[in-house]
């Protein structure tokens, strides 16, 4: 029977981004900084969510790995939000770079893995964003183009330095994807594109949601296991108040749903530290 101790708000973990070399003008002399970016916190939060950013344990700290397990921070979270950024390591899906350029972070792979496969064997819902989308397929053994004009020198360009999240591409859902039930109304939308990297051999157990219209790259996976874990290679984040591009709102209500019927099994089955019931995620007007 659920407890009638009251309503909480949803827990949303998010992977933190790590920033090596920090800008002299912030005053962290030789110290490194993790963070959340704005947009995506608040995205999670207008739904009725509270975001919580999950800092990486650096090797340097000894108390802090010993003292507080993955799996104890899992379990006073409801779901996980990997963020974008740095390029998943070529190293971490058994590659090495084509390009120097190209090393990517292999710190934070190792990082968001542990997060991520521990999410999910506690049943607790994954959304990836743009490089966290590419991550998910690595965990699952899928491979990433390194770059995309150098490896697939027929696509459109999916990123502009210049006009970062101002470049827009049209997706296509494929037919009958639990993507399409989310945009009824809708087979193709415009999406922000941020990424020289994508998705290549898709990892075991993923399906693809949407393309690329113009190229067939892929745009969005979904895993087909026991837990939800999806991802979206554009930033739904960055589309609130951008209305030709696609609605943010469904792929959020998606997750925190899920989110919160997984708690709402694990508070009837006695596997709920907090006994109070998460409430449901709210929907913009």
């Amino acid at each position: 029977m659920v407890s009638s101790s009251g309503e909480r708000p949803l827990r949303i973990g998010v992977s933190a981004r790590l920033l090596y070399q920090v800008p002299q003008e912030l005053g962290f002399r030789n110290k490194y900084l993790q963070y959340i970016e704005q947009s995506l916190a608040h995205w999670i939060m207008e739904h009725g969510a509270v975001a919580f950013m999950v800092p990486a344990v650096a090797h340097d700290s000894k108390h802090a790995a010993r003292h507080l397990k993955v799996d104890h921070v899992v379990q006073e979270l409801d779901a996980l939000v990997l963020q974008g950024g740095a390029d998943v390591a070529p190293q971490t899906y058994g590659q090495t770079p084509i390009d120097e350029r190209w090393q990517g972070d292999v710190v934070r792979d190792k990082y968001e893995l542990s997060l991520l496969r521990t999410f999910l064997a506690q049943k607790k819902p994954v959304l990836g964003v743009c490089r966290g989308a590419q991550l998910l397929n690595v965990a699952f053994g899928g491979t990433l183009y390194q770059d995309i004009p150098t490896q697939c020198p027929a696509a459109h360009a999916h990123v502009d330095t210049e006009l970062y999240d101002q470049l827009e591409h049209d997706v296509t859902f494929l037919q009958g994807s639990a993507l399409t039930k989310l945009y009824p109304k809708s087979s193709q939308l415009t999406v922000t594109s941020i990424h020289h990297q994508a998705v290549a051999e898709l990892g075991k157990g993923m399906v693809v949601e949407a393309v690329s219209t113009l190229d067939g790259l892929v745009e969005a996976i979904r895993w087909t296991g026991d837990a939800y874990a999806r991802g979206v290679q554009w930033h739904p984040e960055f589309h609130h108040g951008r209305h030709a591009l696609a609605d943010s709102s469904p792929i959020m209500l998606d997750f925190l749903q899920a989110s919160r019927a997984a708690a709402l099994v694990r508070l009837e089955a006695g596997r709920e530290p907090d006994p109070r019931v998460p409430r449901p995620p709210l929907r913009l007007a």
